[in-house]
């Protein structure tokens, strides 16, 4: 308890310093054009876009376990249009948004996370969120749903017509449809999912597979399939699926794993050793397409946003 103690106490002084030192960041709102801010994209199936998303969303501040720098209206703002977050169970027994454990880092209830994506929603007519809840305590996915309909946010999501093991990619609405029909929510979640009983929350894994995550390699030299496990072997199903390619770089500390905040600019640079452009060009050399999301922490640092024009193909 001594070490964490001193941990915590020494990475938050140095994390402080670090935001200290560098000038605030400026971050643009993006203007509403089009659909998700580009004309071209609302006839482009949602299958056909690549998005960056903001890793562990809701997890704001500068404390060694938290990932982004600014809330979630001001990240939906700046462009970001998926954001990812960890889901638990909080001493009370409510849906909390904790990171591995809400004795650790609890950022509030899950109910209060939708309400906030509602109220975006709610003010931004021409966009398309999507959110993917990890469900780390494996809970009944009703309890998820339970948060989904106190927020009020269950008419804005989008449901899929047919049976999910029929799914390709060209199943997918573009993003125009999506609008016009105001179901501007996409929702996964990646473990304990019920499309039968609740249509509006998506099985992340029918439809996504992911890279490896937590990686403490700074060059990302990698980009194979690690969930769902066993897909590799189904060449078919694979081609049939939106991939998440995991760039967020991790650094051990105490045997604990936290974001590597100082590396981040690098990280998230488009062009260089282990940048967001490195590895997705790696990405699509293997799979002969550009990812559906790629997963990042400190969206404000480097280059995100460029890199999600170029992947897009508006650079």
């Amino acid at each position: 308890m001594t070490l964490l103690v001193l941990y915590v106490f020494v990475h938050s002084l140095l994390d402080i310093v670090d935001q200290l030192t560098r000038a605030t960041t400026h971050i643009k709102t993006q203007p509403q054009i089009g659909c998700n801010g580009h004309q071209a994209l609302c006839n482009r199936k949602y299958s056909n876009i690549t998005h960056i998303a903001t890793h562990d969303a809701p997890f704001v501040g500068v404390l060694p376990m938290e990932n982004q720098n600014v809330d979630i209206p001001t990240q939906l703002d700046a462009g970001i249009r998926f954001l990812q977050a960890q889901a638990h169970r909080n001493a009370f027994g409510k849906l909390s948004l904790c990171h591995t454990s809400c004795l650790m880092k609890d950022a509030g209830l899950l109910k209060d996370y939708l309400k906030v994506i509602k109220q975006w929603l709610d003010n931004h007519p021409q966009e398309v969120v999507t959110i993917l809840l990890t469900n780390g305590d494996h809970l009944n996915a009703t309890e998820f749903d339970k948060a989904f309909q106190q927020s009020g946010i269950v008419p804005y999501a989008y449901v899929p017509h047919g049976d999910p093991r029929d799914w390709t990619l060209d199943s997918w609405p573009t993003l125009g449809e999506l609008i016009a029909a105001n179901t501007r929510l996409v929702a996964f979640l990646d473990y304990g999912a019920d499309q039968t009983r609740i249509p509006h929350l998506l099985n992340e894994f029918f439809y996504f597979w992911e890279t490896p995550y937590d990686t403490l390699d700074p060059s990302f030299a990698q980009c194979t399939i690690d969930r769902p496990k066993g897909l590799d072997k189904y060449p078919a199903a694979v081609a049939q699926r939106m991939y998440i390619m995991n760039h967020f770089l991790g650094t051990k500390v105490l045997n604990m794993i936290v974001p590597d905040r100082r590396d981040a600019t690098r990280t998230n640079a488009w062009k260089g050793k282990g940048s967001i452009g490195e590895q997705a060009q790696r990405c699509m050399g293997m799979y002969g397409r550009a990812p559906g999301a790629v997963l990042v922490d400190y969206f404000d640092r480097g280059q995100v946003l460029q890199a999600q024009d170029r992947l897009n193909g508006f650079l």
